[in-house]
């Protein structure tokens, strides 16, 4: 068994595990924070070498580092950038604040990887120190909100494509179901008529108001407070630093980021990651609306509304026999609530910077990225095992129709408002249809009633008003 190796912090001296690539502040923060056992996103991870690479490249040009040192710091971040190492970022998610913790984690993996590349023992910060070296010029309170917000971009670009998927799924059944009339509903309550091929195109549109809206959020997060080290001042770095370490940053991402307009406000506030969070809050509420419609249009099938069939994915009960529920909807609903409930989080995260720092960082950035994140992973399942699957059910949707009163109203620029309600209410007093008593009365005959209420006369009640 190979013995730990000693290392010292301004704490004091403590062991680390020789096969660690992290030292001992990481140890610290494992030991002091044991809350959750989540760790950092691969985004976040992926980001942070990323902008510690830029940093580096970025001090190697304005003769900031050792060159020969800085090949070795440079392919460790490279490594980590490319998914390496992934286990050594051991931070919980709730740690010391403002993200200190896992900065350190980061600091401490390049450094001692670096060293492995140089030949030399792990721990030997005299060759390559986490802060001194792989930090240099930069604090937690720049480097952490940065890395964050790219990481929310990251996570965004892959978002972007899940919810098209969901969108065009919903744009496939506007066009399937589009000559299939059913009554619509306002309060619950029977209301004038709608295709169904409308309300699957309405889903699709509300999706698609919401994602025209992510360009103005992305382009929020890509203004970062890189360079800003301690408080926006870019205290310790070199001339030029700032401005070189953004646009290295942004050449390695692929984003397009910016140096933040003013530095220090940059270092305080966190709104970015605030309006990210309420984008996707706002996303979730429409998926949740239109989860809720799918669920209660296929309720059922013999005491509820049955118009529509989901695909049947899996069981529906331990004791019932052949019940199916819309279980794919229902998933859909539970992450959503969990997305509205995490911008809750955020906001009191978000509102809690005081003076030139936020230290509530590292809860709005779990939040907002895993926010995302699971979105991402469902989003195209559910496009895939419910809504491509959904059929209609013709004869309850028909049966629907008819059968609502509400159809009447198109009578009311005949007869007025009163004389119609009075029909509509002698109607559902007898258990009469509507149709036969216009005819029954006199009011209309049978051709006209079937000119304003058959079955052409109801699809084209369903187009909208040009």
């Amino acid at each position: 068994m190979v013995p730990p190796r000693a290392e010292q912090d301004s704490l004091g001296s403590r062991d680390v595990p020789d096969e660690a690539y992290w030292g001992i502040q990481t140890l610290r923060a494992r030991e002091n924070f044991p809350v959750s056992g989540l760790r950092g996103s691969p985004h976040l991870v992926r980001a942070y070498a990323w902008l510690k690479l830029a940093c580096l490249r970025t001090n190697v040009a304005l003769g900031g580092v050792d060159p020969a040192i800085a090949r070795a710091i440079d392919r460790a971040a490279e490594e980590v950038a490319a998914g390496k190492l992934a286990d050594q970022f051991v931070v919980d998610v709730f740690q010391a604040g403002a993200g200190t913790s896992f900065n350190m984690n980061m600091n401490e993996v390049l450094a001692n990887r670096a060293l492995e590349i140089l030949g030399r023992r792990r721990g030997d910060y005299a060759t390559v120190s986490p802060n001194d070296l792989v930090n240099r010029g930069q604090s937690t309170n720049d480097t952490f909100p940065s890395a964050t917000q790219v990481a929310v971009l990251l996570a965004f670009r892959e978002l972007r494509g899940a919810l098209g998927a969901l969108t065009t799924s919903l744009r496939r059944k506007e066009s399937e179901f589009a000559h299939h009339p059913k009554a619509g509903r306002t309060h619950l309550k029977d209301a004038m008529p709608v295709t169904l091929g409308a309300e699957f195109g309405a889903y699709a549109s509300a999706l698609e108001h919401v994602l025209e809206i992510l360009a103005s959020v992305e382009s929020a997060l890509a203004e970062i407070p890189l360079g800003g080290s301690a408080v926006g001042s870019g205290v310790n770095s070199l001339p030029g630093f700032r401005a070189g370490a953004v646009r290295e940053y942004a050449r390695l991402t692929g984003l397009p980021l910016r140096e933040a307009r003013d530095p220090f406000e940059a270092m305080q506030s966190r709104w970015p990651l605030g309006a990210a969070s309420a984008w996707l809050r706002t996303l979730s509420l429409e998926l949740i609306r239109i989860s809720n419609d799918i669920r209660l249009m296929a309720s059922g099938p013999a005491t509820a509304l049955d118009e529509i069939r989901l695909p049947e994915i899996q069981p529906g009960s331990s004791i019932m026999p052949a019940k199916v529920n819309p279980s794919a909807a229902e998933c859909l609903n539970m992450i959503a609530f969990h997305v509205v409930g995490s911008d809750a989080a955020t906001a009191l995260a978000v509102q809690a910077g005081q003076l030139e720092i936020n230290v509530m960082m590292p809860l709005a950035a779990y939040e907002v990225i895993f926010s995302t994140e699971i979105l991402t992973n469902y989003l195209p399942v559910f496009a895939r095992t419910c809504v491509d699957g959904i059929a209609a059910n013709p004869l309850k949707l028909e049966q629907y129709l008819v059968g609502s009163a509400a159809l009447a109203t198109v009578l009311t620029p005949r007869f007025g408002y009163l004389k119609v309600a009075e029909l509509l209410h002698d109607a559902e007093r007898l258990h009469r249809p509507v149709r036969e008593l216009l005819v029954e009365r006199g009011l209309l005959t049978a051709a006209e009633v079937e000119s304003l209420l058959g079955p052409a006369a109801l699809l084209k009640l369903t187009e909208p008003v040009r």
